[in-house]
This record gives structure tokens, sequence and C-alpha cells, in this order.
């Protein structure tokens, strides 16, 4: 058995582990953000309750661990930030610790439990306020140098002059420091920052999608240029990496027509023409951050 984690920048949700698909849910509480002690006294107390010793424990984290130097880059929680989160938590707890990004563990678990279950290769995409990604060939997350295999929602990779008729879009500034990336547009906010711009008009992406649904020019015209400018730089990805299934989560994969109409953007761009869907709705809506630290966890586990 393992304890395995889901830390965000609110909650820390955790559960027991036999296998990833016997997760016993432990609690959620309060992310300590400012006392790496009280941090560690979280994660230890639920490592070392109930009635059978913890193998050790598996974390799904917002942030990125460098698989190099094992320091944890998480702006949203700053008792962890640059820490050897790892080796700390270990010295901390005295039992084996994995740390992985939440994206990446959102893969795993669709890869291991999910819609990804019986591919090779799954791209996992996070379509949420922003977006994300992680990528897991056969069955085991590819981390990649600094950790950042699977992130194609950073670097410039957005056109400027999209749509018929054509429209320019200019190269907005993303959180990372740079401007164009596919952050900017493809998750909910940047939705809402397009729709602003082509249409001079503030709505939330709720009623951006809404009104596209029932076929309002303004929404349609929005909705249009969003999937151009997506599913390009994603069917690019895939023609890298090769995956053949792309299950995505965060807030707007629970739109089905959009994600019907992503698939079909992308599989119309990508150089494998696939028969049947390609990117569809994660399989996975109840706590795919803890089945995806369980898989990681219990993967660790054997082969110590």
């Amino acid at each position: 058995m393992i304890t395995c984690f889901d830390i965000g920048g609110s909650t820390i949700k955790s559960a027991r582990a036999r296998s990833a698909g016997e997760i016993e849910i432990i609690d959620r509480v309060a992310t300590p953000l400012d006392d790496f002690d009280a941090f560690a006294a979280v994660i230890a107390a639920r490592a070392n309750a109930g009635d059978r010793p913890s193998k050790g424990v598996s974390i799904s984290i917002a942030g990125v661990v460098d698989p190099a130097s094992g320091s944890l880059k998480c702006a949203n929680i700053p008792c962890v930030d640059g820490r050897l989160i790892a080796a700390d938590l270990e010295r901390f707890i005295g039992l084996p610790v994995w740390i992985a990004n939440d994206a990446d563990c959102f893969a795993l678990a669709e890869a291991t439990s999910g819609a990804g279950k019986g591919h090779r290769n799954v791209f996992g995409v996070i379509l949420g306020t922003g977006v994300g990604g992680g990528l897991v060939i056969d069955g085991r997350i590819v981390a990649g140098a600094g950790g950042y295999a699977g992130e194609w929602g950073h670097g410039k990779a957005l056109q400027t002059t999209v749509g018929q008729p054509p429209v320019e879009v200019p190269h907005f500034a993303c959180g990372c420091g740079q401007s164009g990336c596919v952050d900017t547009i493809g998750g909910a906010r940047g939705m809402e920052k397009l729709h602003k711009l082509l249409c001079s008009e503030a709505l939330s992406s709720t009623e951006v999608i809404d009104r596209w649904r029932v076929g309002e020019v303004k929404a349609s015209r929005t909705i249009g240029i969003y999937l151009e400018l997506v599913s390009v730089p994603l069917a690019l990805t895939l023609n890298i990496i090769g995956s053949s299934i792309v299950p995505v989560g965060g807030g707007l994969s629970n739109v089905p027509e959009l994600i019907e109409a992503l698939d079909r953007e992308v599989r119309g761009r990508t150089l494998r023409r696939a028969a049947n869907p390609l990117v569809v709705k994660a399989a996975l809506t109840t706590e795919p951050g803890l089945i995806g630290a369980a898989a990681l966890g219990l993967q660790e586990i054997t082969n110590v």
C-alpha cells in the first residue's frame, strides 16, 4: 500500500492505494502555503495513519520537478518552491517520496485507467483556466529535460493571421514570460480574451460557448478562430510525438461539442489520418490526480 496526494494551491487531497484502481480516500485539507513544517506534517500524518504501514508517498502537485536536480518550481505554494522536495519530505517522514506534475499525473491516470488504456502513446491535455499537458509512453511518464515534456501550452506557437475572412490576432503576453503561447488563448480565460478582441464585448467562456451552441454569429466567429489557433499547434505536437489518443481534462472538456470540433480540426491537420476520434474527453472525472499519483507510486515500488 502507498499513500497518494493531489496537492494544489488551496487543497491537499489524500488517499490510500493498493492499486491504481483501488483508491480509498482519506480526506482533504487546506494547503499550508508558507510553512514547510506544517506542509510536511500534513503529509506525514496521513502517510503514517491506518493499521497498515505505507510503503511510500506519491504526490501529484501543481508544479514542475527538475528530474536532474529534484528542485520543484511551484509558484502557488511558496513554502515548497525551489526545494529539493522529495528529499526534504523523505527526511521529514522517513518514507520514499515520488513527485510528478499534476498534468503528468492526469495523463498517467488516463493512460492506465481511462480513455488512453490500451494505447502505447498517450498525450493528456488540460484545457482549463489555462493549458497544460503530459506525455505517457508505454505506461511511463516522459519527464524530459527540466521536467517540461508535454508542455505544449508554452512557446511562441500561435498564428497571427487567422480565420475566414482573415483577422489579425496579436501575440498576448504569457505568465511564463513569453508571448504568443497557446496558454494565452487555449484556456477559458484565453477564450474570453479572444472574444473581447474580436467582438468588443466582455463575456465569460460559458456565455461564449452557450451562444455558439445556438449559432450566434459573434460567438461562432470566436469559436472558429479559437479552434484554428489551438488545433494547429496541437496537430504539430502530435505529428512530433505520435500519440494515438489525446484525452482532454479541465473545464472546457465538459463541452462535448467543443471537444468534437477540436478533434475534427486536429485530425484534418495531422499527418496521421485517423478514422476514429483522436481528441476525446477524459474518461476519469473523479480524482484523476490521486489515480495518477497512485499509478506513479505503485510503478516506483515495483522498480525498487
